[in-house]
């Protein structure tokens, strides 16, 4: 049953925390980028993608890439509370021998279509999966998420000509547009834009969205369905470290867990937002 917008913002915080909760117990990970990617995963997979937890290598489920595959915590998160594992499996991420690693791995973690991590590959993965239900007959569809520094990868472009070339109008691909990146600021690094004219020049069909909106989300999402003949993609503006407040915009947090206090501080503010989102429910 599909969540309402009130129930998917709960959901989308209680991502967040668990990102958090996560990275602070692997004293390590990327808390920014899986926080700005939060709201996208839990509309994919509470709104969107048609996928049973009890079943999932179930043939006909719609498949999804974590192309920026440094961002699962909060990805995990969303699988854990979708019902793939149990939520304590986050305070193991990246421990020896743990279900959850750094970067998702589908032969170990239920709910991973593709292992994913080196930038630039995960689109092309997906692109592989949207051919397969074409040479299949099969209607399920194909869902990726990119950072915005990622697109500046030449597979991610090579990948983009394959998917228009073939008509993949069962491929989704999001742009989790942060704008930052490892080393700072997307544009000042290597610019991207304009992405929108990039995408459709090489024959995509393309939607410019807050991605923090989950009606846009679903308006983008619902656009797509009627695209024919044409790969789709997203441009999804959003905010580094979304839900916490000394982690927004801050370029710092694409690769550092919190220390104690830091915890303490963000796991209130999570907690104070999820329960304010509850009340409205």
């Amino acid at each position: 049953m599909a969540k309402s917008f009130a129930e998917l913002k709960v959901l989308a915080a209680k991502a967040r925390l668990g990102a958090v909760i996560g990275t602070y117990h692997a004293k390590s990970g990327h808390p920014g980028g899986s926080l700005s990617a939060a709201d996208i995963f839990t509309y994919l997979y509470f709104n969107e993608m048609n996928v049973n937890p009890e079943k999932p290598d179930w043939e006909d489920r719609d498949r999804f890439v974590l192309s920026k595959g440094h961002c699962c915590p909060s990805l995990y998160a969303v699988l854990a509370m979708k019902g793939y594992f149990d939520w304590k499996e986050l305070e193991s991420l990246r421990h020896v021998g743990a279900m959850l690693q750094g970067h998702p791995d589908m032969k170990s973690t239920p709910g991973v279509d593709m292992s994913s991590g080196s930038l630039g590959q995960g689109v092309s993965a997906a692109c592989g999966m949207a051919l397969a239900a074409k040479f299949d007959n099969k209607d399920y569809r194909v869902y990726t998420v990119l950072g915005d520094g990622e697109c500046e990868e030449g597979q991610v472009w090579e990948a983009a000509m394959f998917a228009a070339h073939n008509k993949l109008d069962n491929l989704v691909i999001f742009v989790d547009q942060n704008g930052l990146q490892i080393d700072g600021a997307v544009e000042e690094v290597c610019g991207i834009e304009p992405l929108d004219k990039k995408f459709e020049s090489f024959g995509f069909e393309v939607a410019k969205i807050d991605g923090h909106s989950f009606e846009d989300i679903e308006a983008a999402l619902n656009k797509a369905k009627t695209v024919k003949g044409k790969p789709f993609a997203i441009l999804a503006k959003t905010v580094k470290g979304k839900g916490v407040s000394f982690m927004e915009d801050q370029v710092g947090w694409h690769g550092k867990a919190c220390n104690d206090e830091e915890f303490k501080l963000a796991v209130k503010e999570l907690e104070d937002e999820i329960a304010r989102l509850e009340a409205e429910v």
